[in-house]
């Protein structure tokens, strides 16, 4: 049997984390979350994770500046960005920061497997 992927849930919203972690836990992903990019950059080894799926607005560092630093550390990293924000020049960071998926919340769960399927099947275009 394969071994479970491990995904990453960055995301100061806890109702969030949880819920995004029990979707994919059902899906038979395996999940670590955390309130912040820091905690997660504590955390260890950040190639350790098939995608990381993190906010674009926190306290500290944003979700932007973290893919930013992930794809200059490794250019595979596989970065799902989400957010409730709608300025558009927060929309072009984000496209520009070399993140695979930009989800506007709320957000249906299946678009969000959908946007992870494809993403680690290398099923998109960047």
């Amino acid at each position: 049997m394969p071994q479970a992927l491990l995904i990453a849930i960055i995301d100061d919203d806890e109702s969030l984390r949880l819920a995004t972690s029990s979707l994919l836990r059902s899906m038979d992903y395996m999940t670590e979350h955390f309130a912040s990019t820091e905690d997660f950059l504590d955390s260890g080894d950040a190639s350790r994770f098939a995608c990381i799926i993190a906010d674009i607005q926190m306290p500290g560092v944003s979700g932007i500046d973290l893919t930013y630093r992930l794809m200059t550390a490794d250019d595979t990293a596989k970065v799902i960005l989400m957010t409730a924000r709608t300025e558009q020049d927060i929309h072009e960071r984000a496209r520009t920061s070399g993140a695979a998926y930009l989800l506007q919340k709320p957000f249906e769960a299946q678009r969000l497997l959908n946007c992870l399927e494809a993403l680690l099947t290398s099923q998109i275009q960047r």
